[in-house]
């Protein structure tokens, strides 16, 4: 897609020669005013301008540093027939990209046009995996669908909401949709972990303090509760908060009412709760390490993060946003991944689910020596793929009294074909017997 170039210079006939010139590599907008090119810079999106330093108006730098106030990111390439070291520097200095003199050498502003070109497509790539990353979720499986319906139907609601799943997952992405797609989404989102400090220091932490109350208590503070006021609270690892702090916890959520440590007064608030927990509650509750009232307070709504391995068709859009990321973090142009590589990673389990898989592609990008990752650069060997599956994510076949061999033979195969995620390779390995053998098999079940 080619980027938008803006040509400001109050000469008709510079303005037609040099849109001849580059129109082949840019979306050529052209103005001869000020009003006009700061009103098409607005409202086309434009990031890259070609400027006149002399206009009949007034002044190009002027201009630029409207240009800039708008956005920060924009590449500014000044021109002019009347070059001084003094206005060079100053266009410099006041965030020009380049100074470049009249009459204009064709050859040296398509090279620099085009390395322009590259840096705004850089930034602009940085700018949208950091937008990315904070916003959406990347996936289009069953899964994820499921987890953005369940989203977009409660996210403008007050319900308190429980994220579980295991570690890796993202959970803390679906916390950030949730509130980023809310009625909530223009106040605070407020997070805190509740493994990383002892009880009393989470307390004064969460529900704030009066000056005094305790040792180290210099001044007063509202705590993060009230910081969340109109906004969404999202409290990570609740599942590591201790008893005595649960039933203050519940206190809160019943009364909507913070009370600061060492005072008397208390304050309404008006917060979203979201909690986020990769425990089983339930079993958590009949240990006795977890209230069973405050687990029914907190999962009104209850979303699972699903297991990468329970998704592993999103390895097509997870792959390729991590080999972008690392790229640019890297200064790496990695294009893509082969076949066989992405053929392991299909067939590998991912029990440290996207987290594990970024780390993989991370490595992978790093030490990668070609313009592809390939299979000996994800550093996971056959016996890892052979084994990935322990026994908590086995499944069972039912076998029913006076079914033949052959039925159940068309399970064990249909079942392995699944588990395998229908890579004949690896399904004829784990039921020992040879792809030709699998293939005549496939045929004769009609699977």
């Amino acid at each position: 897609m080619k980027n938008k170039l803006l040509i400001i210079d109050d000469e008709t006939k510079i303005l037609r020669s040099l849109r001849f010139l580059l129109e082949d590599n840019f979306e050529i907008y052209t103005s001869e005013n000020l009003s006009e090119a700061l009103d098409i810079f607005k409202k086309e999106g434009i990031y890259l301008v070609l400027l006149d330093l002399r206009l009949k108006e007034g002044s190009g730098f002027d201009l630029m540093k409207k240009f800039l106030e708008l956005r920060p990111n924009a590449i500014i390439i000044i021109m002019t027939a009347y070059s001084t070291i003094e206005n060079s520097i100053k266009a410099i200095k006041s965030g020009a990209y380049y100074f470049i003199t009249k009459p204009i050498d064709n050859d040296q502003l398509i090279l620099l046009l085009n390395t322009a070109d590259e840096k705004l497509k850089m930034v602009q790539k940085i700018d949208s995996l950091k937008g990315y990353v904070k916003r959406d979720i990347i996936g289009e499986t069953p899964h994820i669908k499921k987890v953005l319906e369940i989203i977009d139907r409660v996210k403008d609601t007050n319900a308190t909401i429980l994220i579980t799943g295991e570690s890796g997952t993202g959970k803390d992405l679906i916390a950030q949709r949730i509130h980023t797609s809310s009625n909530r989404a223009d106040k605070p989102f407020v997070a805190i972990n509740c493994a990383a400090m002892p009880g009393d220091l989470l307390e004064s932490e969460l529900f704030g303090y009066k000056k005094g109350a305790f040792t180290g208590a210099y001044k007063d503070e509202i705590g993060i509760i009230r910081r969340a006021d109109k906004g969404t609270l999202l409290l990570d690892e609740i599942g590591e908060m201790d008893l005595r702090l649960q039933s203050k916890l519940l206190r809160f959520l019943q009364d909507k009412e913070v009370r600061r440590v060492g005072s008397a007064t208390t304050h309404k608030v008006d917060v979203r709760i979201i909690c986020i927990t990769n425990k089983n509650l339930k079993k958590e509750v009949k240990v006795g390490n977890f209230r069973e009232d405050l687990y029914y307070r907190i999962n009104v709504i209850n979303i699972v993060a699903p297991p990468l391995r329970e998704r592993i068709e999103d390895l097509k859009y997870l792959v390729p946003y991590f080999i972008d990321k690392y790229n640019i973090s890297f200064n790496k142009d990695i294009k893509g991944i082969t076949d066989e590589a992405y053929e392991i990673l299909s067939n590998y389990s991912f029990k440290g689910n996207i987290r594990e898989l970024e780390n993989i592609i991370q490595r992978a990008v790093l030490l990668s020596t070609s313009d592809y990752i390939e299979a000996d650069s994800l550093y996971i060997s056959p016996q890892k793929i052979m084994n990935n599956f322990d026994d908590s994510t086995k499944n069972y076949i039912k076998i029913y009294e006076g079914e033949n061999m052959k039925e159940i033979e068309k399970k064990v195969i249909e079942f392995a074909l699944k588990k395998n995620n229908q890579n004949r390779k690896w399904t004829a390995n784990s039921l020992g017997i040879g792809e030709r053998t699998l293939r005549y098999k496939i045929k004769e079940y009609g699977l």
